[in-house]
């Protein structure tokens, strides 16, 4: 197997080169102007490890896949073309109206505190570029009122006149019956076809999303038309970079949805979170290798943490209706929660507290931190973890990036020298405390709202900061063993690798699997398998469309179930794809039950309410070759390697510096055991081991941290 991966983030670009037997990772600035300049210096990194060219190692590899988070940064500098919709008639507001409460969503927790003082955002289509249309659907799909062509013309001539640089249609019901909105694509290529120069994209609400919900669907529409244009010419330019290096087959896109397409079968809206998302894939994938029940992914970068959920058993983490920047969308979408609190994250003065903030600003990679001395005036954690002791100014990203300590305490001296009576190593301890607590909170908030215990959790530390701050988290939750697994500092970049081409396709539908009313169970099988095998052939003519063969397609069902009227409803993995019989329906309702039980505990079930199936989705996928992790726990028998030398450094909950051992990468070998406070210095990370705390080596780089009390260990 020999393939490529990469995750362009918003601080590095981490590479991931599978070479035969070999694994090669690499990491660069990210070069936001240009993003195929940061990639190929990631590359070149790992071809110089391999010992061949650029071009000869891209002429070779089976596939090159991206993964990436363009799409979140142009909604945020809002520079998406002019977008026109077209609705029905009398829903011409219901953009603007946002369900009543759209100045609430995708802010803060801390301003939802105060929703009176909320703000609307800046809206992507202005109220002059929605026109309607004369057409009306009903809820079943029957056509009441037909489309008139004169009028789609007068309005589609209407959005152009008005500079209309991208076009949606977003209709009623057309998740029911779509043969309006794809009339208005006919009569619009008819009247601008796609070959003349100002040609403009138009894009069918239907195509993208299957549930119901006009706002919803008309926005998540919206965002795809935005970044449509901005995507597609940056993940060209990306394959244009392949060509001319001697790449010559398709690029692979990673999906928010936890698989991937070719760039010519993937909308905008997928890219978004691609690359936290596929760190989740991975987690999932090594939860099931190694046979870990119940995992809490953490990928703590340079901008960001990133926070999901992995459980083996019947269930799918899915955010049902996701917040993309201010706007709520709707698409089967990983659930993912997202921190601004990564090692680039700004500390500032809080006068309210008197006392430090962390994030959710970030001096990314351009300037990044004060310590990189390339012009950054603000503190960051990576400044105070410099002048904690943490980092070793001469080694820190294989010595790509050589830090300055001083400038770092200048940066912290400046922003509150003049508010706290206190030394720069002091606030970087009160930065350190406070980045922790942030995390352990998103951690244990996310948790707990799904009905689990932080302490059941095996956390998953990964990123290039995730083994850092690991300890100092883990130990605020009350969690007890952590796992940095193989290749952690991009471990994304390997999880994009690792994903099959897959499309998932689903439909909102009202099925009373167990009826409370009738005391009756669901018994129209033929409606519930034709929808799944509608599904099923819309996802394998995205793959066939791929080039794929059509009788290597897999399809996994999953139901969005819930007890009667309850707000609470769970992705179920099915695992059967058509209902047959009594026993059929009864042993999907039993699946239900028993995800429901693992989530909220035995006896929380009420089937008496009645159960209710409100989506069908289809997963269409092809299974591919992928990264094997094996065994990664630790031997019976550990040996405490070498130190290389101390260093004195401060931790929170220490009123001194602790005399701290150093060790170099040779203590991540297989079967090694360190005790904190110690560091190893890594070439693409740095495992920071607190007091308390000691580390035990496993195959392929895995370490794993137990705190010293936790005799047990993983064995």
């Amino acid at each position: 197997m020999r393939r490529i991966s990469v995750d362009i983030g918003g601080t590095f670009t981490d590479c991931f080169v599978t070479w035969d037997e070999e694994f090669f990772q690499s990491k660069a600035l990210t070069t936001h102007h240009n993003l195929s300049m940061g990639f190929n210096h990631a590359l070149d990194q790992a071809c110089q490890r391999i010992g061949k060219e650029r071009r000869e190692v891209l002429g070779g590899v089976d596939s090159v896949r991206y993964a990436t988070t363009l799409g979140t940064n142009a909604l945020i500098e809002r520079s998406g073309p002019t977008v026109g919709v077209l609705v029905t008639a009398g829903f011409e507001s219901t953009i603007a109206l946002s369900r009543g409460r759209g100045y609430g969503e995708g802010m803060d927790a801390l301003a939802k505190n105060d929703l009176s003082s909320g703000t609307r955002p800046e809206p992507l289509v202005p109220p002059r570029l929605i026109r309607s249309l004369r057409e009306r659907v009903n809820y079943a799909g029957e056509i009441l009122m037909d489309l008139s062509v004169d009028d789609v013309r007068r309005q589609l001539k209407a959005l152009i006149d008005a500079g209309a640089e991208a076009l949606l249609v977003s209709l009623t019901n057309a998740t029911e019956n779509p043969a309006h909105e794809r009339l208005v694509q006919e009569i619009f290529l008819s009247e601008y076809p796609a070959h003349q120069l100002g040609a403009i994209p138009m894009l069918l609400s239907h195509q993208l999303s299957g549930r119901k919900g006009e706002y919803v669907r008309t926005t998540s529409t919206i965002i795809d038309a935005y970044l449509h244009a901005t995507m597609y010419h940056a993940l060209s330019d990306l394959e244009q970079n392949l060509r001319a290096n001697g790449y010559a087959k398709p690029m692979l896109v990673n999906h928010n949805t936890g698989g991937m397409a070719q760039l010519n079968s993937t909308d905008a809206l997928q890219t978004i979170h691609s690359g936290p998302v596929a760190g989740i894939a991975a987690s999932e994938h090594l939860a099931g290798e190694v046979e870990i029940d119940k995992i809490i992914a953490t990928d703590m970068g340079g901008t960001s943490f990133d926070i999901g959920l992995v459980t083996v058993g019947g269930g799918k983490h899915y955010d049902f209706m996701p917040v993309i920047d201010r706007w709520l969308v709707s698409i089967p979408m990983i659930r993912l929660v997202t921190l601004g609190a990564g090692g680039g994250s700004i500390a500032s003065y809080n006068s309210l507290h008197d006392s430090v903030q962390v994030g959710p600003r970030s001096a990314g990679s351009d300037p990044g931190p004060a310590c990189y001395d390339r012009g950054g005036l603000h503190p960051t954690v990576t400044d105070a973890d410099l002048l904690l002791g943490y980092l070793d100014p001469s080694e820190y990203a294989g010595g790509q990036i050589p830090l300055n300590p001083a400038r770092a305490e200048f940066a912290i001296e400046e922003v509150f020298g003049d508010h706290l009576e206190m030394d720069p190593i002091e606030v970087a301890l009160l930065i350190k405390a406070e980045v922790d607590d942030q995390m352990a909170n998103g951690m244990g908030k996310e948790l707990r709202i799904r009905g689990y215990l932080p302490e059941e959790f095996t956390m998953l530390a990964y990123g290039g900061n995730g083994p850092l701050h690991c300890c100092g988290i883990a130990d605020r939750l009350g969690i007890t063993k952590v796992l940095a697994p193989p290749y952690s500092s991009v471990f994304s970049a390997l999880g994009a690798g690792n994903t099959n081409q897959m499309h998932i396709h689903e439909r909102t539908i009202a099925i009373n699997l167990f009826s409370s009313a009738t005391r009756q169970l669901f018994g129209d099988f033929d409606l519930f398998n034709g929808i799944v095998e509608d599904l099923e052939s819309l996802g394998t003519a995205d793959i066939v469309r791929q080039g794929m063969d059509p009788l290597k397609v897999e399809h996994r069902l999953e139901l969005d179930m819930r007890y009667g009227n309850q707000l609470v409803t769970l992705a179920v993995v099915v695992d059967r794809n058509r209902l047959r019989s009594v026993s059929d329906t009864l042993a999907v309702a039993d699946l239900f039950s028993q995800e429901y039980a693992r989530r909220y505990g035995q006896g929380s079930q009420s089937p008496e309410a009645g159960i209710r199936i409100s989506t069908v989705r289809v997963a269409s996928f092809i299974v591919g070759k992928s990264i094997a992790f094996g065994t990664l726990a630790p031997a019976s028998e550990l040996s405490e390697p070498t130190r290389r030398t101390t260093r004195m450094c401060r931790f929170p909950g220490f009123s001194k510096a602790l005399e701290t051992s150093i060790f170099d990468q040779s203590a991540l070998e297989p079967s090694q055991r360190v005790f904190g406070p110690a560091i190893v210095t890594a070439e693409s990370t740095t495992y920071l081991v607190e007091p308390s705390w000691r580390i035990e080596t496993g195959d392929r780089g895995a370490v794993w941290f137990f705190r010293n009390d936790n005799a047990g260990g993983v064995r």
